[in-house]
């Protein structure tokens, strides 16, 4: 809208409060005559809360711009004896305006807040597998995603997020759930209140985590419960809850209890290094499908202690420059079961952010890493190019990926992992190729 208001429309709104002749002088030339924003500065003419250019007078001789009316706006806003419904007109108002209350200074973040509370991000995209192991099944997935998250900001430290999410089989157009082979299904799996004051932060419900020393190597998933986080230079994060796991994606979902301590330490630019402490407990947790308990697959035994596991792990990630970075990680379970099921560690060299390159279009990212991951020591991995589709739970090899940001917002993927899946009587090989084109908003 280029013109906002003249003389004779305003006073006429002031002095009869009529809307239909204020609609009628038409001052917004560019706006339909039904716009909600005639009445809206109908009625705050009357109230007395739009004061013209400062100096009581709206100048009859001019018409008003929109640059003009952002001033009148911005006056309205840092007023505080206006009614409810006034001051809900000049929320509506100010959004209209945003771009010049914008270039006038005006916050409008705080307006933002005010006129819609909830932000809504998220992302839509495809993705594929093709999975191979030795003498086995292959496995290839095609599928659609759409995931969305929204943020409701409750007041000035609290939060509450959530995430819903959607998955359709793009080979046989029907639908799939959150894991491959599911029923189908529309599902919000995370949903939480986050707090921030200050260095700590508060978390509640069944939320987002991922173990931050080693990349999502022990725990990339959800925890039902609460994690509180404080500190800064030496930082500490302690949870609590209920984990919901499904290391194999093809047995029965189990649930543990579980407690943790992550300890973070950021010496200087260059270098980080934590430890960190898990404790779970479950009876069903540590049995395979047919019921035998993973320390020795022997249905008799659960010398291992079958209701709990202990997991301690150190990391350390070291820059090297703005562009290279180091991360090594190393994860080691109770129990007297093969060294090779009970200990975990990730050895990996990032470029310009890795599998998360800035959103710049044009950037690139890439990664190379070798990874052990032993089915005693993960709880549940974040890397899907290496643990989807795996069907004993513990495998190692070399996992190489890029992506590139293709336009603003539009990012793809590849990820390849290439090594053995470790059984008890022998290893087979396995490879597993992912790549997924993702659009963010």
């Amino acid at each position: 809208m280029k013109k906002f208001l003249t003389a004779a429309a305003t006073a006429a709104a002031i002095m009869t409060a009529n809307a239909v002749g204020f609609a009628a002088a038409n001052p917004f030339e560019d706006v339909p005559a039904d716009h909600w924003a005639y009445d809206a500065v109908a009625q705050l003419a009357a109230d007395g809360v739009i004061e013209g250019y400062g100096d009581g007078t709206y100048r009859g001789d001019q018409e008003i711009t929109r640059y003009e009316m952002a001033q009148m706006v911005a006056r309205a806003m840092a007023r505080t004896n206006v009614s409810s419904a006034d001051r809900a007109m000049i929320d509506r108002l100010a959004a209209e305006f945003a771009d010049e209350l914008n270039s006038l200074g005006v916050r409008v973040a705080a307006l933002e807040k005010k006129v819609d509370n909830v932000k809504w991000k998220g992302w839509i995209g495809y993705e594929y597998w093709n999975d191979r192991h030795e003498g086995t099944t292959h496995y290839n997935l095609q599928r659609f995603q759409f995931q969305l998250n929204p943020i409701v900001q409750i007041n000035e430290h609290w939060q509450g997020r959530a995430r819903l999410k959607y998955l359709s089989d793009a080979n046989t157009a029907s639908n799939i759930g959150a894991n491959a082979g599911d029923d189908s299904k529309f599902e919000m799996d995370r949903i939480w209140a986050e707090g921030k004051y200050g260095t700590t932060k508060i978390q509640l419900g069944k939320i987002s985590y991922e173990t931050r020393l080693d990349r999502g190597l022990v725990l990339g998933n959800r925890l039902a419960g609460g994690i509180l986080t404080f500190g800064n230079q030496l930082q500490a994060t302690i949870g609590a809850g209920r984990q919901a796991r499904d290391p194999n994606r093809n047995r029965a979902n189990t649930v543990d209890n579980m407690q943790f301590l992550e300890l973070t330490y950021h010496a200087n630019d260059k270098f980080d290094l934590g430890a960190a402490y898990y404790h779970l407990k479950n009876k069903r947790a540590y049995k395979d499908g047919a019921g035998r308990f993973w320390k020795s697959w022997d249905n008799s035994s659960d010398a291992f202690g079958s209701e709990t596991r202990n997991i301690w792990e150190v990391g350390m990630t070291y820059t090297f420059s703005p562009k290279w970075l180091m991360n090594l990680a190393y994860a080691r379970s109770n129990g007297d079961w093969a060294s090779k099921y009970k200990q975990a560690y990730n050895i990996e060299f990032d470029y310009n952010g890795g599998r998360y390159p800035d959103m710049k279009p044009g950037n690139f990212g890439a990664f190379i890493a070798y990874r052990h991951m032993g089915r005693g020591a993960v709880i549940f991995p974040t890397y899907d190019e290496t643990y989807t589709f795996t069907n004993n739970g513990t495998v190692r090899g070399f996992n190489v990926g890029a992506a590139y940001v293709f336009d603003k917002n539009i990012m793809g993927t590849v990820l390849y992992f290439r090594g053995k899946e470790l059984g008890d009587s022998s290893d087979r090989d396995t490879s597993t190729l992912y790549t997924t084109l993702q659009f963010f908003f």
